[in-house]
């Protein structure tokens, strides 16, 4: 009876919406880095620590009122004691390991094991307890005790704290974390020559009265010293023989300081892409809109040269080439694979919320189909734009999800057949191709702010500001009008397309957004 009733609680937990709010809050301020209120967080934990590091050395020697002793001592100590309790909560779930052992057990057709899952429970959150980063917890708790006045030193454990909120100490850690092999081998090496050297210089020192090494601790003080050319020289060989090791040690210590320190670089300099791309992706999650462009070839540049003027742009190419290209024309690039799930997870957006449109411009329908069919496979709604290279393969493309498709040989057919004996015409359209002498099509999105002070077309005034409007594209009816009646009514979501000076565009735009 007990064990279903135990059962009973870990399904009433797992299925309560507000427990896993709770918990997902939590887990996201403790461990999530990419969580918005994480970094208030972990500067809020930085300024504690510190505070309690400053006011630890100021007692040795200064009188502390009791205030700032008392948060220290108790304020501080609980806070980090909440901490740690959280994270033991959070390091893994009590409630699926129950539930995960019951279902287990009722396929087999067996009773449900509770000893059997409790150990599983005993041995996740041992292991939590066990790791470094929590023993260092459990010691910065350590000055809760203020009895026990030797305990309060344990202030100092505190400042490890920091390798859990300070990034850069993340990064730098990962980075040694990636030679551990290399740099053991090398702490073998060191360790081997600081004992030979103690145990020579001590053999040859210690009978000599002259000489400060009478003990085989000052004899390992003076190797240490020594191979890390430091060189204090409050300790200094005095036989013939001790000067000789001295010499060896030096050229020792030398050597090992040399490869530390080409370690160190060759491992920041393997990590330097990572490191880039990590932060480039955090400054991606941070931005409200863009267009994704897949892709980088020729129509990419020109594509991406428009949406950029009034757009953030973000490029995805799996060459690594043309993804030099794409920054060196000045473009946010990345060299992820556009039709491989993993780019997308990498990346770490809302496509919902943040990508207005996913523009598959790559060489071939083959990439683009398969940017679309992974797309898709995680995401229904995001519009989804395609270049067609080849017209057999239109319907596989809008199979696969595309939403609207241009034909490059149609358009260019099209753009003959009306202009063939128009060649002022012609003309006119290459110079807004070519945005000659500053003049541009631009689209302007009717909001509430527009619609405050606009009811119709006739009212916006485009005249007066030198702006020709082209037409307007009714979002509600998917549907382009070319040039509106002076009634057309507006509405929020109409795209007006204007033709203009890029200037006066601007003047225009201000003056629509602009309260009456």
């Amino acid at each position: 009876m007990q064990k279903h009733l135990l059962v009973d609680i870990a399904y009433q937990i797992n299925t309560s919406k507000r427990y896993a709010n709770v918990k997902h809050f939590f887990y996201n301020l403790l461990e999530n880095d990419n969580y918005k209120y994480k970094k208030f967080f972990d500067i809020f934990m930085i300024t504690l620590i510190f505070s309690s590091v400053i006011i630890l050395v100021r007692e040795v020697k200064s009188h502390v009122n009791d205030e700032l002793l008392f948060f220290n001592t108790y304020i501080v100590s609980f806070i980090f004691l909440i901490e740690y309790l959280l994270r033991f909560w959070v390091s893994s779930s009590v409630t699926n390991i129950i539930i995960e052992q019951n279902e287990q057990d009722t396929i087999l057709g067996n009773k449900f094991q509770l000893l059997k899952s409790l150990k599983i429970i005993a041995v996740l959150k041992l292991k939590y307890v066990l790791s470094l980063k929590a023993i260092i917890d459990l010691l910065a708790i350590m000055p809760f005790f203020h009895e026990l006045r030797l305990l309060r030193i344990f202030v100092l454990f505190r400042v490890f704290k920091l390798f859990r909120y300070a990034k850069s100490i993340h990064t730098f850690t990962s980075v040694i974390i990636a030679k551990k092999f290399e740099f053991v081998t090398l702490l073998i090496f060191a360790s081997i020559v600081v004992f030979v050297s103690s145990v020579l210089i001590y053999v040859m020192e210690a009978n000599n009265p002259a000489s400060p090494v009478n003990t085989l601790f000052e004899a390992i003080y003076w190797s240490i010293v020594t191979i890390s050319t430091v060189g204090y020289g409050d300790i200094t060989p005095v036989t013939e023989a001790g000067r000789v090791v001295a010499m060896f040690v030096i050229v020792a210590g030398i050597a090992v300081f040399s490869f530390t320190t080409s370690l160190i670089v060759t491992a920041f300099t393997e990590k330097l892409d990572e490191i880039k791309d990590t932060k480039q992706i955090d400054d991606i999650a941070k931005i409200k809109e863009f267009y994704l462009i897949c892709g980088y070839e020729s129509i990419s540049k020109e594509v991406a040269k428009k949406l950029s003027i009034n757009n953030r742009v973000i490029i995805l190419e799996e060459h690594s080439l043309k993804v030099k290209e794409a920054i060196k024309d000045g473009f946010t690039a990345l060299n992820y694979d556009p039709g491989s799930i993993e780019s997308y997870k990498k990346l770490r957006i809302n496509l919902e919320a943040q990508v207005k449109a996913i523009i598959c411009l790559s060489h071939s329908d083959v990439e683009n189909l398969y940017t679309a069919l992974t797309v898709r496979s995680f995401n229904k709604d995001v519009y989804i734009l395609s270049i067609l290279k080849n017209k057999i393969n239109r319907n596989k493309l809008i199979f696969a999800g595309v939403n609207e498709l241009f034909y490059e040989k149609e358009l260019v057919g099209i753009i003959a057949k009306e202009f063939i004996g128009q060649p002022v015409a012609f003309e006119a359209i290459h110079a807004l191709r070519m945005n000659y002498k500053g003049v541009d099509m631009q689209e302007i999105v009717v909001n509430d702010r527009i619609l405050e002070s606009f009811v119709m077309v006739g009212e916006l005034e485009n005249k007066k500001y030198r702006v020709v409007l082209l037409g307007i594209y009714k979002k509600n009816k998917k549907r382009f009008f070319f040039n509106p009646l002076d009634s057309t009514i507006l509405e929020v979501g109409d795209y007006l397309l204007v033709i203009g000076n890029t200037q006066f565009i601007k003047s225009f735009s201000k003056y629509l957004h602009k309260k009456g």
